[in-house]
Formats: C-alpha cells, sequence, structure tokens
C-alpha cells in the first residue's frame, strides 16, 4: 500500500510542477528548473500530502505545499552541487545543472526555483490568507539563515575545522541542513487541517535524523549507481559523521531507534497515519 501510494503521490507532484513550471516559458532558467525539479524520491512532497490527508485537507490543495517544498529541495541542490559547495557532476543520475549548462545559469535556476516555491505558497488556491502566511513564514525560516542555509554554512565550515565534529555537532548541523526541511512539510499538513503540529514534529524530528544517518550508512555502503550521485565524498574528506562516530552497527541501532520514536508519535492519528509510518521504515531502507 505504501508503494502504491509514494508512487501516486510521485506522480501528482510532477504532473503539478510540469503544470505550473510550463508557464514560465522555454528559456534557460525555465528549462533548467523543469530539468533540476524532475526525478528524485519526493519524499517530501509526499509528507505534506499525507500529512494533509491526516486532516481530510483535499489534495489539489495540498500540491501547493508539497509542489513548494519540492521546488525548495531542488534549489538547494542545484546550489549544493555547485563547484564552489560539493562539486558534484552527478545528481539523480544526470549531469548536475552547471555540468548541463554553467555555472551562472545553475546559480540563476536555483533562485528562481526559491522564489518559485513561495509563489507556489502565495497561490489564493493554496488555502487561506491565514494558511498561506504561516506555510511562507515557517518555510522561509525553516530553509533560510535559521535552517538549511546555517546548516550548509556549518558543513562547509567542518570540512575546514581543526578537529572533527563532535556527535552533538554533528546533530545539530544535520538537523539544520537537512532536518528543518523535513520536519516542514509535515507541519504543512498541520498548519492546513488548522491542529496541533506537535505529533507530527516529533514524528518530523525523528525521521530527519533517521534519513541523515541512512544518507551516512549509503555513503559508505552504497552504490553510486543506484545512488544516482558521487558517494565515499565524507570519509574522502576526513568529515565527521554519524557512520564514522557511531560506527556502521551503531549508526543502524540509532536509525531503528529513531524511526520507534516516529511511529510511536504517530498514535494520536490511528491507521490513517500507516503512510507516514512506512515512510519512517522505507527512509532508513532504502538504497538511494
Amino acid at each position: 500500500m505504501f508503494t502504491a501510494a509514494l508512487d501516486t503521490a510521485q506522480r501528482a507532484i510532477s504532473d503539478f510542477l510540469e503544470q505550473e513550471l510550463a508557464r514560465l516559458g522555454d528559456d534557460r532558467v525555465a528549462a533548467g528548473m523543469r530539468y533540476a525539479t524532475n526525478g528524485g524520491k519526493r519524499l517530501r512532497g509526499f509528507l505534506a500530502l499525507e500529512s494533509a490527508s491526516l486532516f481530510d485537507v483535499p489534495p489539489a490543495q495540498a500540491l501547493f505545499a508539497a509542489g513548494a517544498v519540492e521546488c525548495l529541495h531542488a534549489y538547494s541542490l542545484v546550489h549544493d552541487d555547485l563547484p564552489c559547495m560539493d562539486d558534484d557532476d552527478l545528481r539523480r543520475g544526470q549531469p548536475t545543472v552547471h555540468v548541463k549548462w554553467d555555472e551562472a545559469t545553475a546559480v540563476l535556476v536555483g533562485d528562481a526555483l526559491q522564489t518559485f516555491a513561495f509563489e507556489c505558497l502565495a497561490d489564493p488556491r493554496a488555502g487561506s490568507a491565514d494558511q498561506r502566511i504561516d506555510l511562507v513564514a515557517t518555510l522561509a525560516r525553516a530553509s533560510g539563515a535559521q535552517g538549511m542555509v546555517l546548516g550548509q554554512a556549518q558543513d562547509i565550515a567542518a570540512e575546514t575545522a581543526a578537529t572533527p565534529l563532535t556527535l552533538p555537532q554533528v546533530q545539530e548541523l544535520q538537523r539544520n541542513k537537512t532536518g528543518h526541511l523535513i520536519e516542514w512539510p509535515a507541519l504543512a499538513g498541520a498548519i492546513l487541517g488548522g491542529a496541533d503540529p506537535t505529533p507530527l514534529r516529533q514524528y518530523a524530528r525523528a525521521i530527519g535524523v533517521a534519513f541523515q544517518i541512512a544518507d551516512d550508512i549509503l555513503d559508505v555502503t552504497g552504490d553510486a549507481a543506484t545512488a544516482g550521485k558521487a558517494l565515499q565524498k565524507d570519509a574522502a574528506a576526513g568529515k565527521a559523521t554519524f557512520v564514522s562516530l557511531l560506527g556502521l552497527d551503531g549508526a543502524r541501532a540509532e536509525a531503528q531507534a529513531l524511526v520507534d520514536t516516529a511511529e510511536a508519535a504517530l498514535a494520536p492519528y490511528g491507521n490513517k497515519a500507516h503512510n507516514l509510518a512506512a515512510l519512517a521504515r522505507y527512509i532508513i531502507a532504502r538504497d538511494k
């Protein structure tokens, strides 16, 4: 059931983005935006749709939050792949945007995707005025200088630090860089449903850390062709990760404990949250 639900969400989000981005035209930046948002697991968008479904929010309305977070995530990847950042040539099994076009185009594509995310949330079809303001404000915090961008800056600083980061420092870095943008779509459902976000926040914080632990494990044990990106870069750079600090077995045990925590947080929603529970399990079992 989870696989079918994820497939359905992936198609719905892809169709939504294709339709919304089509109106931008065919210039290089618009083409790059479509290229950068093509493919991927759509887990953040899926989170937005599933969290909204807990409160019977129509999927057509929740798609604006789902599309927004996918655009925001895609922008972060386009910029993260740049030579001045992680300098990656491969993303989702395809040449990165700066490789396919050039660095200036990649910067502009990322900029345009970021602003387009907020355009999606400002659309009257996304919710009431109060809901849209709340969605915009919370995504701005999650992705900006107190969230994802802060985490990226901490990650860059860690590359030249005199000593490797400690486990609490890695946890803080990854919560900022990865966790906030996983937490936001879960909270978006509660905002659209006018509900208490506490259980979903607890759930999303747990799976956000589990997601990064799984990424660290894949960086060591995964296959680059399957993952669609370069692997083992953290070890080569001497960066502290959950695996380097906890060991493979310890990292796997911690990821499973976080999944257990996430599933327990969903108890108030009963069987309506079965796909969210399955997502938590999928996050640590994936191979890409």
